[in-house]
């Protein structure tokens, strides 16, 4: 089939008729479509699916060995012309031995150097992106200049050359990547050239063999596999992994044979200085293939609390690298399932994994309520001995509440309460309270992830967000008529800023006040103010899930990546739950924070929508994401009715660099 090349529409702009100049060498599927003066060097592949069309913006250069991948686009606008490398002015430019990969969008006036790698589905348009520089996947980069050997990370929106500016530098496992894929398509573009002539195929296929043992050494050697043994394929430890990075925590690694696993007398494998996820990754790989048979464990630590946040046991001995499973660790922030969701046997199996003692408790309803419970002595022996003890003893004791106890014995202090048994309804639902190590974070679940008196996982998650954001929490009730009147009243403050304390004292005032409104509050102490307000039960509901936020709070990173902080809600908001804002909103937010810009925001109704008269919603002054969220949650409910625009500021030049509208009545 004929290439599919034509001349441009004669147009205003587009007089000349311009036809394609193509290099003899070069290779152009009949699928994709030139139009217009389009300049192809040699060697270069231009992939099914393709458009490029010199049609208004006009000329296009591809430089020698490029490859352009399926459903590319390249454009230009009339107006608008870049210094191509021979000194010529052209509306896009593109250098030599650079990949433009699948449905990515290159629009002039645009130049992408030589050596460049522009991911899936990214954007160019009205910039210039030096030599060598790698871009990722869904990235834009619009108005600016990249200076060479820059790297920009998936989902980045670099709009103002201060971002630009401050990119990384391209790492060697960047360019291992960027050179992996390109080779790919040189082989394509050789597979093609020859598909049509027998005898160059035979050759081809007679080196298959030769192909694959290069291909299997190079995956070998390449450092761009985003894999730690099968650790890839586990999005909780790469959930956790990510939110750490978020959260600023410093990353160390520690390792331990068998007999120091016992003893607890870990080891330190030093720290990782990489920030970036791929990196983190890579170099985890590098850690664990050293260690191998032995235990690794990777610690977060909050660098301004001096801290440990979170223990996370990526390797056991006899795994493969990995097995891709966390231990359920009382030093890791755990969703409150233990080892599995109900899963009694592997809870115990967890405990004695870590060397903690067991001990079981009973108690009736009376003492239940008194957490007045009676022992029943420990327990040692293998998993199934621990579960026959713990069956008997509930057998005994139908009618009583029954739990496990996981002491440790170097620490002598309990690291887990899990109720294995409630009155009446035999072993098998789980409410388990484990402690965290150094600061009292506990865990609870009844196997569905809801505590045991009324408290949503929603809500549980919301008191680990926020008190490991550092805030106090308190309580409010209201009864039908106070809640319309918006007359609160508080329940018993809570004092402590332990998380078993403090879902205790939720409890206690929800079931004070089972026929009323409930609402949980967070409080910033150093700013004396209010940053959340969120409704945890309603008249005549067991057991809440839907949440009213005034603001929310900001992601602590639990593991499971689905806290009322991070990760994401059921609507498939990426950030906050409960959360009026949009993702694309919450990442223009970081983005801007991340170029050192100030944020404020503007209302305005109908009528001065039309005439462009903004009002200014209350400063803010606070450089804090989770502040800035804060701040823009309750401009948003200020004026529900109203338009909101975000407005990133540029305090040095004093200068607005972006005005976003993030609601419309």
């Amino acid at each position: 089939m004929a290439v599919r090349t034509k001349a441009a529409p004669p147009t205003p702009w587009s007089s000349g008729l311009a036809e394609p100049k193509i290099d003899s060498s070069a290779y152009v599927h009949s699928f994709s479509r030139l139009i217009g003066d389009v300049r192809v060097g040699a060697n270069v592949f231009i992939a099914p699916g393709s458009s490029i069309r010199a049609d208004e913006g006009t000329p296009f250069y591809i430089g020698e060995s490029t490859n352009i991948q399926d459903g590319v686009v390249i454009h230009g606008l009339e107006k608008g012309r870049v210094a191509g490398d021979d000194g010529k002015e052209y509306s896009v430019w593109i250098g030599k031995n650079t990949c433009i990969t699948h449905m990515a969008l290159i629009h002039g006036p645009a130049y992408v150097g030589d050596e460049c790698f522009i991911g899936f589905r990214s954007t160019v348009f009205n910039a210039k992106v030096g030599d060598g520089c790698i871009v990722m996947m869904h990235a834009l980069i619009q108005d600016v200049e990249i200076p060479p050997g820059k790297y920009i990370s998936s989902g980045a929106v670099i709009t103002n050359q201060q971002q630009a500016d401050r990119l990384p530098d391209v790492q060697e496992s960047d360019r291992a990547f960027a050179h992996h894929v390109v080779e790919i398509n040189e082989a394509l573009l050789v597979g093609y050239q020859c598909a049509e002539d027998s005898a160059c195929v035979t050759p081809v296929l007679n080196s298959a063999s030769d192909s694959e043992s290069k291909s299997e050494k190079n995956t070998k050697e390449n450092s761009y596999i985003n894999s730690v043994g099968n650790m890839s394929s586990n999005t909780d430890i790469r959930g956790q992994l990510k939110s750490l990075l978020a959260q600023g925590c410093n990353l160390t690694i520690e390792h331990a044979n068998k007999r120091r696993f016992k003893t607890k007398s870990w080891l330190t494998g030093g720290a990782i200085a990489a920030r970036r996820e791929d990196q983190v990754i890579a170099q985890l790989e590098g850690i664990l293939q050293e260690h191998q048979g032995e235990y690794v464990k990777l610690v977060g630590v909050d660098p301004q609390a001096k801290r440990r946040v979170a223990e996370i046991i990526v390797q056991r001995p006899g795994d493969s690298g990995t097995n891709g499973k966390v231990a359920s660790s009382s030093n890791n922030y755990s969703n409150g399932n233990g080892a599995a969701n109900g899963d009694i046997s592997g809870q115990i199996n967890s405990l004695l994994s870590q060397g903690c003692n067991i001990g079981i408790e009973h108690a009736n309803k009376r003492r239940f309520k008194t957490k007045s419970w009676l022992t029943a002595g420990q327990v040692s022996g293998s998993v199934s001995q621990v579960m026959a003890q713990v069956t008997t003893i509930a057998n005994q004791n139908p009618q009583d509440y029954i739990r496990i106890i996981g002491v440790d014995p170097t620490a002598k202090r309990r690291i887990a309460e899990i109720i294995v048994q409630r009155p009446g309804e035999g072993i098998g639902t789980t409410y388990s309270k484990g402690s965290s190590k150094g600061n009292g974070h506990s865990s609870y679940s009844n196997g569905n992830g809801s505590s045991s008196n009324g408290l949503s996982p929603e809500a549980i998650q919301e008191v680990r967000s926020l008190l490991s954001a550092g805030y106090k929490i308190g309580t409010e009730h209201a009864n039908k008529r106070r809640f319309k009147t918006k007359s609160w009243q508080s329940c018993s403050p809570i004092n402590s800023s332990r998380e078993s304390d403090v879902i205790a004292a939720l409890e206690t005032c929800l079931q004070e006040h089972s026929g009323e409104y409930v609402r949980m509050i967070g409080i910033d102490s150093a700013a004396k103010r209010r940053i959340s307000e969120t409704i945890i039960q309603r008249p005549g509901q067991a057991s809440v899930t839907q949440t009213a936020t005034k603001a929310t709070s900001y992601s602590n990173g639990h593991n499971n990546g689905s806290s009322s902080g991070s990760g994401r809600d059921r609507n498939g908001r990426n950030g906050f739950a409960n959360s009026n804002l949009s993702a694309e909103t919450i990442q223009e937010v970081r983005s801007l924070l991340s170029g050192g810009y100030k944020i404020g925001t503007e209302h305005a109704n109908k009528r001065r929508f039309k005439t462009k008269s903004w009002q200014s919603c209350s400063p803010i002054d606070s450089s804090r994401e989770s502040d800035v969220i804060a701040a823009l949650e309750a401009c948003l409910q200020e004026h529900s009715g109203d338009y909101v625009r975000m407005i990133g500021i540029d305090s040095s030049a004093k200068r607005r660099v972006s005005e976003t509208i993030i609601q419309r009545p």
